[in-house]
């Protein structure tokens, strides 16, 4: 190994040596103090940063939480609300607007609803459609969502079979008034003449005819009680006026009806037969609309009897529910009642007969109810039995 001499190493300057170290030294303290400033500026940047973080996720949370009320609230409304873009693409639908307009789970409308949808006028009105007859009844309206947010269209659906519904409703029940009120006046006038025309026969019925000629008053009669029945269940019916209740005794109030409907029996050629069981028998009824009862009834059974036939009335007492009651059954020997009609045949305009207006037990059940009883019809295999029920006063009523 070669040996270095000491002539070959210069020598240094001590001035020049303190001077290289005191940089040095000044350099180092600077780079310390600017590593320091970039430790501070790194803390500072880091802390803005999770703060930033932090504004950001409770940002996201809150739209996220935002998203879902506005999901629910989509879910919840009665209406349908979709979203369609210009080029046809359904962007939202919710579960009303899918059942309303038939769209799938990737919100895909039938060819037909999207060209309906097209065709749907522009802001401020609505278009009402109804795919086929049976079918559910729409009204659709639309907004346009246009620049920022896009072309795109807002269309809101809503069912509206309810509402067609109830405007039928009313404008049936607004005709019917109408019928009514025509009903009624037509009644009013009717009914003037017609108790002239009842008095009239009656005089002649008790005049000294020949038999031919009291059997065609007798018809007649018959006929006149027809239409006054008819007349009054048109005036019961519509105005329904509260019975005027008095004490009478049910039995002479049944022998007196037998005895006028008596003739319109015979001139239909059938058999009246009346079993009471009961004697004085006091009740709290109106006297007029008990006769429209079994006259209804009567006239009824005598419709269904045309080749004649026979009619029986019996009354009896029995304890229902506790009290006292007096029950009427007219049965008779008719064509009867199919057992599908037997809970139809009081429901007014019901009938079976293009001859008959239907309102006559309808009439009869309202009557009976306003007396405290009931009327309803029993079960039989041949003809016709009604069944009426009225509260019997007990002593000191």
């Amino acid at each position: 190994m070669p040996r270095l001499s000491s002539q070959s190493i210069p020598e240094v300057d001590p001035v020049l040596l303190a001077e290289a170290f005191s940089s040095f030294t000044e350099a180092a303290a600077s780079l310390e103090r600017s590593y320091g400033q970039l430790q501070k500026e790194v803390t500072r940047l880091r802390m803005e940063l999770e703060e930033t973080n932090r504004d950001l996720i409770r940002s996201l949370d809150e739209n996220r939480l935002m998203h879902e009320r506005l999901n629910r609230i989509l879910e919840a409304l009665p209406c349908g609300v979709v979203a369609i873009e210009a080029d046809g693409r359904v962007i939202l639908a919710n579960p009303e607007a899918n059942r309303l307009l038939g769209a799938n789970r990737d919100f895909r409308l039938p060819s037909w609803m999207g060209e309906l949808l097209r065709h749907v006028p522009p802001e401020g009105s609505e278009l009402e459609y109804q795919a086929e007859a049976g079918a559910e009844w729409m009204a659709v309206r639309r907004a346009e969502l246009s620049g920022e947010a896009g072309d795109s269209s807002i269309f809101i659906v809503e069912g509206i079979s309810g509402l067609k519904r109830l405007e039928r409703e009313h404008e049936g029940l607004r005709r019917r008034q109408a019928l009514a009120e025509m009903s009624v006046t037509l009644a009013h006038e009717i009914r003037n003449p017609l108790g002239s025309l009842e008095l009239f026969a009656g005089l002649l019925a008790e005049s000294e005819l020949a038999e031919e000629e009291q059997g065609w008053v007798r018809h007649l009669q018959a006929g006149l009680r027809t239409l006054a029945a008819t007349v009054n269940n048109v005036l019961h019916f519509y105005s329904q006026p509260q019975p005027g209740l008095t004490v009478m005794d049910l039995g002479e109030v049944l022998s007196s009806i037998a005895q006028f409907l008596r003739p319109q029996a015979e001139a239909n050629r059938v058999r009246l037969e009346v079993e009471l069981g009961f004697k004085q028998l006091p009740v709290a009824a109106d006297r007029h609309r008990l006769e429209q009862v079994f006259m209804n009834l009567a006239l009824n059974a005598f419709r269904f009897m045309q080749q004649g036939g026979e009619l029986k009335i019996r009354g009896r007492t029995e304890l229902r529910d506790g009290s006292p009651k007096a029950v009427i059954e007219m049965a008779d020997t008719g064509a009867g009642i199919l057992p599908e009609d037997a809970e139809r045949i009081f429901r007014p305009g019901f009938t079976t007969r293009t001859d008959s207006p239907g309102l006559g037990l309808a009439v009869s059940k309202t009557i009976m109810e306003q007396h405290g009883g009931a009327i309803r019809v029993l079960p039989k295999s041949g003809g016709a039995t009604f069944e009426l029920e009225f509260p019997v006063l007990r002593s000191g009523q």
